[in-house]
């Protein structure tokens, strides 16, 4: 399966998630994530689809795409406080996004993705995309693979916030994601730690977070 094969079949889950009735129902409550209801949650999530689209409509960029990992070494929300303007910034665009409502926002999604599966079909994952949100480009298929990565974090936050099991990633969505995870861990604490983090939990470290 390609990365955007996978891409696909992730967003779709993502998709199935939001128009279920537990998150209806859950709409205003808190979330697992701090000072996020589930609604804003919600729409941070569906951000995640909508924010493809834009990228298949341009030109293919002239500017060279950079690494994966140099582009989470130049994010600024990693580590970024929770009431800084970044993360207040994130939360405020998922309560935007959420003000339309469950059925809305789950209908948006559905017809989004509906319109990526036809425009991302016979795209080369090597061509270049633009991210007006950043200010660089990647190629696609690492542009996904960050997509990806949202889905598997806040797929997971959604299902926890409203009381459903997490559904696991089909393998070719799940392995770049865990593969980009393993490489931002090991290179915030360093390879040993990551090694024992997975193999020798007598020496494991307190934390071994990627982001």
């Amino acid at each position: 399966m390609s990365v955007i094969d996978a891409y696909l079949a992730a967003a779709s889950q993502a998709v199935t998630l939001l128009g279920t009735p537990e998150v209806d129902a859950a709409w205003e409550r808190p979330s697992a994530l701090a000072k996020m209801t589930v609604g804003s949650l919600a729409g941070h999530l569906a951000y995640q689809i909508f924010s493809v689209s834009p990228a298949l409509e341009e030109p293919e960029s002239q500017q060279a795409p950079i690494p994966l990992l140099e582009h989470y070494a130049r994010a600024v929300w990693i580590d970024a406080p929770l009431d800084g303007d970044v993360n207040t910034g994130i939360r405020a665009k998922g309560e935007g996004i959420a003000s339309e409502g469950a059925l809305s926002l789950s209908e948006r999604a559905r017809t989004a993705l509906a319109e990526q599966q036809t425009n991302l079909a016979g795209r080369s994952g090597a061509q270049a995309v633009f991210m007006p949100q950043t200010g660089w480009a990647l190629c696609l298929d690492d542009f996904l693979v960050t997509r990806m990565l949202e889905f598997a974090v806040h797929m997971d936050d959604l299902a926890v916030s409203v009381g459903v099991a997490t559904q696991d990633l089909p393998d070719a969505a799940f392995e770049p994601v865990l593969v980009l995870l393993a490489r931002l861990a090991a290179g915030r604490h360093g390879q040993a730690a990551l090694l024992r983090a997975l193999t020798r939990t007598e020496r494991a470290p307190t934390t071994i977070n990627a982001i």
